[in-house]
């Protein structure tokens, strides 16, 4: 939502309009999709350095979009303006904030990433009242809050099992850079939708951006370069690629830009359950009911963030 449109822009859905069934459904898709890469990611760490899988990954796919457009005949041109705020999304969003996330899950469990990330909706209300002067409504702040409280309960057991010292605190650390990357890279995401940019050539540049500086950051300090030549590393890394990265990328900024990055983001609140999800499925992992409950507020935040009216700067 523009910064200079300055009044309520719409009120309260009382239904199930067309656009809130296509958010319902791009959110449902990005959450299933990044659900299980934390999986696919798993199987990325090894013989093949993290920040050369984050280079693999990122630029492959903005070499498919790309190419994606060629065949479209989309148009991948940008302006000055635009080619900017592209580069700063890439800088902060691909990045810090991937870079950031493999340095943490090197150090501190899963769950309490989780968590962390879990606060990404509310962050981003946060940062754009600040930086954008955007009044967000009552039911955006609430629902963003339950999600943080939703996941907080939902990984509970496994947080205060982990025994958290000292040194896993450099961990908490990167894993609050991570997410504060990612709030950045939402801000120069809306910068570029300011500046007339479209969803798919942007994407695909801040993708280029981000792999390009991490390609420069691992020569000028000895990375080695290199890919695993099995199954599970390359077809980890075409699903990370593909589904990860193309797809799920293009449909959360869609969804950002149409519905608000509060409730793009709410994404993150809502992988964990579907990652529980796939453990149950295929690892054979119970929860309890404090789990239950977690998801319960997970789902209600959801609500709120969707039924949430779009209110505009002030």
């Amino acid at each position: 939502m523009s910064a200079s449109s300055g009044s309520l822009v719409s009120p309260p859905p009382t239904g199930l309009s067309r656009a809130t069934l296509w958010a319902i459904g791009g959110v449902a898709l990005c959450a299933a999709i990044w659900g299980t890469t934390w999986y696919a990611i798993t199987l990325q760490l090894g013989q093949v350095a993290p920040l050369a899988s984050i280079v693999w990954r990122f630029g492959l796919a903005a070499i498919l979009i790309f190419a994606g457009c060629l065949i479209t005949r989309r148009s991948v041109t940008l302006t000055l303006n635009q080619h900017l705020t592209a580069a700063g999304q890439g800088v902060f969003a691909f990045s810090i904030s991937y870079s950031f996330t493999y340095a943490a899950e090197g150090r501190i469990p899963s769950a309490v990433v989780a968590v962390i990330f879990a606060s990404l909706a509310l962050l981003n209300l946060i940062l754009f009242r600040i930086a954008a002067r955007q009044r967000a409504a009552a039911l955006s702040w609430g629902g963003a809050a339950l999600g943080v409280v939703g996941v907080a309960v939902l990984s509970g057991s496994e947080v205060l099992g982990a025994g958290l010292d000292t040194a896993s605190a450099t961990g908490v650390g990167f894993a609050v850079t991570a997410v504060a990357a990612s709030a950045f890279g939402n801000y120069f995401a809306w910068r570029g939708q300011n500046a007339g940019s479209a969803v798919i050539p942007s994407t695909a540049w801040a993708m280029a951006y981000g792999a390009g500086l991490l390609a420069l950051y691992g020569l000028a300090t000895g990375v080695e370069w290199s890919i695993e030549p099995s199954f599970t590393y390359l077809g980890s890394l075409l699903y990370l690629s593909v589904f990860g990265s193309v797809i799920a990328f293009v449909v959360y900024f869609s969804v950002a830009r149409a519905r608000g990055y509060a409730l793009a983001s709410y994404i993150s609140a809502l992988t964990p359950p579907i990652a529980m999800l796939v453990s149950v499925l295929f690892e054979n992992a119970r929860f309890g009911w404090p789990a239950l409950a977690g998801l319960a507020l997970v789902l209600a935040g959801q609500v709120l963030l969707i039924r949430a009216p779009k209110v505009s700067a002030v």
